[in-house]
């Protein structure tokens, strides 16, 4: 929390950087007394028209009163936000609390000079979320007619909007609860926007190499010559204060001496430099930066002060990071021809776009891409990634026309909520293929905020599949896949056709696709290619065309051995040539091959012709060729639509959330008793079986006679409650001298494990138990799991994970993943159970948590599922203050 002395207190993070319509940034945060006179200024700087439109009347200068009463406000009934370029105001948004405690007037100012770059949207936005916390439900506001600017503002924030016209004003009155159309109208924005400040970095329409240098082997050295080798197509300016003449043009001593604009900077100063560089840059009007220089997050807490001063520096400017220590950008379009970065050479021109993270990292990607011969697209490395992350540039591969294939090696995701919207809206058009170092959970990049998932490791691969991402762990694994996904066509099924010119090794091929989800429907073993190239080669062509003309074959894998007088050049320009004809994925495996020089991994192919994906062992393309499979049955089936279960009582919730989370401060967790948590599930439609208990056999009894008769007798010891071999459990109890016997020799039964104090609940029909989980993760937000309890899930971790909010797909699947769900569906004999009760019971769990991360664990356990009907006969609720979510109702850039 932050507190203005003798004004009020907000949250931290109502401050934030945001990224405006024209990709540019700037500063949000509440308005401060201390601005009083910067409001004077923006005041006096608007035209007379503006000052009509927002007051109703003109006004010169603002009076005393007037500028206490705007930036004097208690962050509760009263909120302003001021939106700041450079330490100057642009734009104020403010509301004020009505009569009705639920509704506040809301108004809004924006410079004349910035108006149109989207920031009355953002204000809007932080507003309401602001707005919603402190208990507000709806704003109104009264508008001039030609106010049509800010008019639009309102009608195109996705709201059911409701207007009159009265006295020569128009009233606009709106509910600012999230909907689904006012979320698609934030997401669109927020992509447009950060989709543009991308592409400003990435074509920029000028650079400046800030340390460049003429001495061989420097990093500003290389970074200029590779710049203007690389055929750059823009004015180019070298910055040295040492150096009169680099790379054979004039170097200026400062930033400030180029006559012309600078849009992107290139550094390469050391570390203790950097912070003067980002101020010429910001009076210079750049507008993005590539920061190589090392010495921030990898240099303990000196270097991560140093880096957060860098990004707010920047940010505040507008200006959007690329680093710290970052390897460099690249883009392979020739109206743009841009090597920014440590690559000795352009790559050649093609559809993958690639995102590395530390310098290292990207080193090793770029030489493994270099090494197959892929064609790139764009390629980012964030270095640290301070800024500018692989969210970013999934938001503007997803519109880059050059772009068909993306490929990212993550050390750390920073949002994994918005990764994972991101990514699924990506994938529908684009394969994604991610490349994750750390396999045991999710964590910040250096110099972020400290917060590591809680969440099971599994959740995090269960986001990815969720989202269509094809995962995978190496560097190798991403390569293997990027060169078949960014030139063949994608599978339409499983059908595969395996071709070899060995008996053997095409049988082994065959063996290892059908456990990957392949379905071999030729095998084809008689291939001579010892017949020489005249003959060879037409009858390969003739067989492969056959085959790929097969419906049932959807892709082709060719596992081939030397064989004299054919090249490996040769061989891949056929299956190229037939691949290309078909429009169907064939790959080929080179095995036995033992000279260094022929290529063999990667693209190869003879010049002039299409290339062929090709590997040094079948088993990496089948494993490659069966991932593709998978993400492509997954991009074809119809995800459904978001499900939202009849009977939810959001807004009755919140408010019944709120009074439980009174008092509850800091990191404490509280466990809510059985009467709060099944009111509170109720207002989901989701009923708990309750019990009751007990200190003695005659309020059993009267317990038993309330619950129903027959009854179940439990121990209420959490280890315990569910172990029927324990003698923790005791079943189908007919009548109240059943139960007083039941009582006594279950209390001796349990003197062993400390006598623990009793229960009585109603019996349920049998059924298999199952078990929920829902827990609100730091970095995830709320996951789901499904298991069924006992062994499974506590033995053998056989969980299923999912991210709210899920899709009907999502839904039918976490049912579905665990590998004990056979026993769901009729499994040795047994009926099947009514699967659409469980899934009711996860689809309002799931909104549930979505709706409200106030709620921090809910499990259910057991749940028995019969044939008619899921009933839940344990239910455990813990609340605990709501973090804000990584991926909020509001655009802001992290970090």
């Amino acid at each position: 929390m932050v507190e203005q002395p003798g004004v009020g207190i907000y949250p931290e993070y109502w401050e934030a950087d945001v990224v405006l319509r024209d990709g540019g940034t700037a500063h949000l945060r509440p308005i401060r007394p201390q601005d009083a006179d910067a409001l004077q200024t923006f005041h006096a700087g608007q035209s007379q028209a503006s000052i009509y439109m927002r007051f109703f009347s003109f006004k010169p200068k603002l009076s005393g009163k007037e500028v206490r009463r705007f930036t004097e406000v208690d962050h509760v009934n009263r909120v302003a936000f001021v939106i700041t370029i450079g330490g100057e105001i642009m734009g104020v948004g403010r509301y004020d609390r009505l009569d009705d405690p639920a509704e506040a007037e809301v108004a809004f100012n924006i410079s004349d000079a910035h108006q149109g770059r989207g920031i009355g949207s953002i204000l809007l936005e932080h507003l309401a979320v602001a707005a919603r916390e402190n208990g507000i439900r709806r704003f109104t506001a009264e508008v001039l007619p030609e106010n049509r600017k800010m008019l639009m503002v309102f009608a195109d924030a996705g709201y059911d909007l409701k207007r009159q016209f009265d006295d020569g004003v128009v009233s606009v009155e709106f509910n600012i609860d999230p909907t689904e159309k006012s979320r698609a109208v934030m997401e669109s924005r927020e992509h447009r926007a950060e989709a543009r400040s991308v592409r400003d970095l990435l074509a920029p329409s000028s650079i400046a190499v800030i340390g460049a240098s003429r001495k061989w082997g420097t990093v500003g050295y290389q970074l200029l010559e590779h710049i203007i080798e690389g055929g750059f197509n823009g004015p180019v300016y070298a910055v040295n204060p040492e150096a009169f003449e680099l790379a054979g043009m004039i170097s200026f001593a400062k930033l400030s001496e180029i006559p012309g604009p600078v849009q992107l900077a290139i550094i390469a100063v050391p570390y203790d430099e950097v912070a003067k560089v980002v101020e010429d840059c910001a009076a210079a009007g750049v507008k993005g930066i590539v920061v190589a220089t090392a010495g921030f997050a990898d240099d303990g807490e000196r270097g991560l002060s140093r880096q957060h001063e860098l990004v707010r520096q920047a940010r505040a400017n507008g200006m959007r990071v690329i680093g710290p220590e970052s390897l460099g950008i690249l883009n392979t379009h020739p109206d743009v021809s841009l090597n920014a970065s440590m690559a000795p050479s352009m790559p050649p021109r093609g559809g993958l776009g690639l995102f590395s993270q530390s310098a290292a990292v990207g080193v090793a990607v770029y030489a493994a891409a270099s090494r197959r011969r892929l064609g790139l697209s764009s390629f980012l490395s964030a270095g640290n990634r301070a800024d500018v992350s692989g969210n970013d540039a999934m938001q503007y591969w997803e519109d880059d026309a050059d772009t068909s294939a993306v490929g990212l090696y993550l050390e750390s995701i920073g949002n994994p909520r918005k990764f994972s919207r991101l990514a699924r809206r990506l994938s529908r058009s684009k394969p994604v293929i991610v490349a994750k170092s750390d396999v045991t959970g999710l964590r910040l990049p250096p110099g972020h905020e400290v917060r590591t998932t809680q969440a099971p490791a599994a959740a995090v691969d269960a986001m990815m599949r969720q989202a269509g991402v094809i995962r995978v762990d190496t560097i190798e694994q991403l390569m293997d896949i990027a060169q078949i996904v960014s030139s063949q066509a994608l599978p339409t099924g499983p059908g595969v056709a395996v071709y070899s010119n060995s008996v053997a090794l095409g049988k082994v091929v065959a063996d290892s696709a059908g456990p990957l989800g392949l379905d071999v429907t030729r095998l084809v073993t008689g291939v001579d290619l010892d017949a020489g190239m005249s003959l060879a080669l037409p009858a390969l062509r003739a067989s492969l065309q056959e085959s790929l003309a097969d419906e049932s074959v959807n892709a082709v894998v060719a596992a081939l051995l030397p064989a004299r007088g054919l090249t490996v050049e040769a061989l891949a320009g056929v299956l190229a040539e037939c691949a290309a004809q078909a429009g169907k994925p064939v790959v080929a495996a080179f095995t036995g091959i033992l000279d260094p020089s022929v290529q063999v991994e990667g693209m190869v192919g003879q010049p002039g012709s299409p290339l062929l994906p090709c590997f040094s062992n079948a088993g990496a393309a089948v494993n490659a060729l069966a991932a593709i499979v998978r993400y492509a049955q997954w991009r074809d089936r119809d995800q459904g639509l978001v499900v939202e279960p009849e009977g939810c009582d959001v807004e009755g919730t919140r408010q019944a959330l709120a009074a439980m989370l009174a008092g509850v401060t800091g990191e404490k967790l509280r466990k809510l008793d059985a009467g709060a948590a099944a009111a509170l599930l109720a207002g989901y439609g989701i009923s708990v079986v309750p019990s009751i208990g007990f200190a003695t056999a005659d309020e059993a009894v009267a317990a038993a006679d309330k619950v129903g008769w027959p009854v179940v007798l439990k121990a209420t010891d959490p280890a315990l409650r569910h172990r029927l071999d324990l003698g923790g459990v005791r079943l189908d109890i007919q009548d109240a001298g059943s139960l007083r016997q039941n009582i006594a020799r279950m209390r001796r039964a349990l003197e062993p494990y400390g006598s623990p104090s009793l229960e009585v609940q109603a019996m349920a029909p049998v059924g298999q138990a199952c078990t929920f989980r829902a827990m609100e993760d730091p970095l995830l937000g709320p996951v789901l799991s499904f298991g069924l309890a006992g062994d499974a899930v506590n033995l053998l971790d056989d969980w299923s994970h999912r991210v709210p909010p899920l899709f009907a797909a999502d839904l039918h699947d976490v049912i579905r993943s665990p590998r004990a769900s056979r026993k769901l569906f009729g499994y040795q004999g047994l009926p099947a159970v009514d699967v659409a009760a469980l899934e009711d019971i996860a689809a309002r769990l799931a909104k549930l948590k979505d709706d409200h991360p106030g709620i921090a664990l809910v499990e259910f356990n057991p749940v028995l599922a019969g044939p008619a009907g899921a009933t839940i006969l344990g239910a455990e609720v813990w609340i605990g203050n709501a973090a804000q979510r990584t991926d909020s109702a509001r655009r802001a850039m992290r970090g």
